[in-house]
Parts: structure tokens; sequence; C-alpha cells
């Protein structure tokens, strides 16, 4: 097949598809690494806000770092062009009700893309997705316009490992997988990353390489949810989970994790889930989220068990966001147990978090003197640093009940306890 025209200079040689939690990093790392960079999104005005410097994240380096590249080398896009690269950074969301993954937005990036590929041109998908996805729908996909990934386009799939809070480090600093279709080598993927990338970049095949993603978050959710088991059998036994497990951990070959109130984040309550979709295999992964998914209930059963019934009285909830330090509520173990607490026709819920904003939630964030006003209970969910200074004394002061449930394990239960209050810890 004929050779087409390679990119002039004033054209951008990186595409990246979808300005999300992971794609607007993404560009914004490889503009600021000198690559000029076209960035699409098909929210017109996230593009607008983007154009217009109308952005914040809960991550101030990222913040500068963003509008950084802006200034030199990332373009926000109407319409996906021509690029040496395409990356894909879309969202794949599962539909629990349906139990299968939702890849209609890779889909659209695809047929998008495949209009645009000349012969040797780089697509990269990043987003989560099923194992064979790389291999199966992406590739019929592109190969639609007539240009074959096994000779004419280099197809690959390398995961992102983000963590809110760290997303520039973790982008420029974890290791990369990356694994290519046809068996074609990965040479042109791997040096765009070693451009930014201080971690080592690992080669294998495209479906290797989204059943790496999964099952490296899988793992932890498995082992979350043993450490939940623990907790709940604990209960029953009548001893401290925690004490229990650190002695178990003195062991050499023993490292239980810490119980909480369930897995949140957009990753590992979700990621474990689009391993089943496909086969019949009998899957401990799925009794780990079901674990996970209960402890919610665990925690209303404590409250209950410390109030006598729910119905009547009022909880404050501290901490809306799915982990510490940051203000992402995706898949909040919080928003799931004010959701039961609902169910449970509570008299009263107050949401209270350093981090999160009301426009985030549709619902009121309050001050912590605010939200603790008259509560007869308070659950701590979230594990925000601000939490381990809490003083009884101010709680003494708002509430008008005294119980407390720590399902974190932050606050010094004898302190607490010499201050009138009953705590329950998870």
């Amino acid at each position: 097949m004929t050779e087409e025209p390679r990119i002039s200079n004033d054209e951008p040689r990186i595409c990246v598809h979808g300005l999300g939690y992971v794609g607007l990093p993404m560009a914004a790392v490889l503009a600021n690494s000198g690559y000029e960079v076209a960035g699409f999104d098909v929210d017109s005005e996230h593009r607008r806000n983007l154009q217009n410097r109308e952005f914040s994240f809960e991550e101030p380096d990222l913040q500068r770092f963003v509008d950084r590249a802006l200034d030199d080398g990332l373009t926000i896009v109407k319409e996906p062009s021509v690029a040496n690269f395409h990356i894909i950074c879309v969202p794949t969301p599962y539909d629990k009700d349906l139990d299968r993954t939702d890849l209609s937005y890779v889909r659209a990036a695809g047929e998008t893309i495949a209009g645009l590929l000349r012969t040797g041109d780089t697509v990269i998908l990043s987003s989560t997705v099923p194992p064979g996805t790389t291999d199966g729908l992406l590739r019929q996909v592109l190969e639609r316009e007539g240009l074959s990934v096994s000779e004419d386009v280099l197809l690959g799939y390398s995961p992102e490992t983000v963590l809110p809070g760290d997303t520039l480090s973790e982008l420029r600093e974890n290791d990369r997988l990356v694994g290519t279709v046809e068996g074609r080598p990965p040479d042109r993927i791997v040096a765009l990353y070693d451009a930014f990338v201080s971690g080592d970049v690992r080669r294998t095949d495209a479906t290797t390489a989204e059943f790496v993603k999964l099952i490296q978050n899988a793992s932890r959710d498995v082992n979350i949810a043993f450490a939940n088991e623990v907790a709940k059998l604990a209960n029953e036994f009548g001893v401290d989970s925690r004490d229990a497990i650190g002695l178990a951990n003195e062991h050499p070959r023993v490292d239980i994790l810490r119980p909480g109130p369930g897995v949140g984040g957009h990753c590992i309550p979700i990621d474990p889930l689009f391993l089943s979709q496909g086969n019949d295999v009998p899957m401990l992964i799925e009794t780990a989220r079901t674990v996970n998914d209960g402890m919610v209930g665990f925690v209303v059963k404590l409250l209950e068990a410390a109030l006598g019934a729910v119905a009547e009285s009022t909880v404050t909830v501290l901490g809306v966001a799915y982990k510490g330090g940051v203000a992402d509520t995706r898949e909040s173990p919080a928003l799931a147990l004010v959701h039961q607490l609902e169910e449970s026709r509570i008299g009263g819920i107050r949401l209270t978090d350093p981090y999160v904003k009301e426009a985030r939630l549709d619902r009121d964030v309050l001050s912590l003197k605010e939200s603790l006003a008259g509560s007869d209970a308070a659950v701590l969910v979230t594990d925000h640093p601000e939490y381990g200074a809490l003083n009884p004394a101010d709680f003494e002061d708002w509430m008008d009940g005294s119980v407390i449930v720590d399902t974190r394990a932050m606050l010094n239960e004898e302190r607490w306890e010499k201050a009138g209050f009953k705590v329950y810890q998870v």
C-alpha cells in the first residue's frame, strides 16, 4: 500500500480522545514533554471550559500543569484531526443491570479515528476494557476503512494506573505496560512513553495488557474483602479486629489489610466486574465484590444496635469522598450509606466533608459544626487527615446523642469514651 504523506510541522502529532480524569492529564503531560497535542472531547461544554481556562482540580500541581500545557503545545479542538498517534481515554462504564461493560464510547472513538488514519499511524487504547477489546471490537472498527492493523497501522493497549490526589507523579513515575496486536513490535509506543515515563516500559500483547490492568485492581479488591470479612467475624466473637490483624501481621508471610466501610473510587469497585463478562468461571472476585459492597450494611447494623432504631434518629456522615484527602465521590461508600439509611426511613441525614462541594453532589454539604448540631450519632466514613484531630469536646457541645461509629479507626477510642461517647469501630 502506498505510503501516505506525513503530518506537516503545523499539525498536531498526537490526538488524545477523551479529556476526563485520565485523558486531560495525559494530554498535558505529553504537551509538556515537547509534543504537539490536540485534545478532543465529545462534551462541547467541557471543551469550551477548557479553552476558556475555566477548570479546577483538587490537585494544585495538576491545575498549574494543565494551564501550562494549554500555553505550550496542547490545543483543545472541536473535531479530531490526523495525527501520528491517536490515544483513546474515553469512559467505559459498567452497566450492573445488564451485567456488561458499555463500550459505546470506545466504538465511537474508533469510528472517528478510522476516518483519519494513514499508513504508519499508531492507535493506543488506554481505557479500562474487558480482555480482547483492542484486538476485537476496536480492531474491527478501525479496519473498516481498508487499512490493516497487521500491516498498515500499529494498534496497541496501554492502561493508565493513576491515583487521584497524585495523578502527575503516577503518570510519570509508574511502570507502563504496552501491548500490541498481531505481534507487532511496540517500539513506536515505547518511544512515546519513554519521553516522560521514569518507570520501566514493559512489553506484552494487547489482551494480556488488558487482563493485567483488571487483575491488579481485582487483587486489591479481594485483599480488602478479606480484611472486611475479618472485621465482621471479629465483631461476632467480641474481638478487636485491628488488634487481631496487627498480631496476625507479625508473621513474616501474612499481610492483612485494614478493614473499612467498603471500597470506593472509579477503579477497584468496577474493574473486577469486567473479568466476568462473557464467561461462566466461578469467581472469587465476584464474592469479594459482594463482601465489600456489603460493608455499608454492616455499618448500618452497628448504628441500629447503638441507637435501637434509626427511624427517628438524626445521623451525621463525616466524609463524602471515597478516600481521604480528595474530593472524588465516585462509588463512595458514604453515598451508599446515605442511600441505605434513607431506605431505613431515618429521621435525618447530614453530610460534611472538608473537600467536597455541594455542587458535586446535589446535596447540602455542611460545616462540621452545622452537621453535628442536634445529631444523635456521627459516622466517620472517609479517612480525611483532618479527622484524626477531631476534638470530643466539640462533639459533646454540638451533638444531642453520644454514638460514634468510626469505620476507619481514626479516633482514640479511650479518649472519646472518657468524654462520654459510645464508640463503635469497624
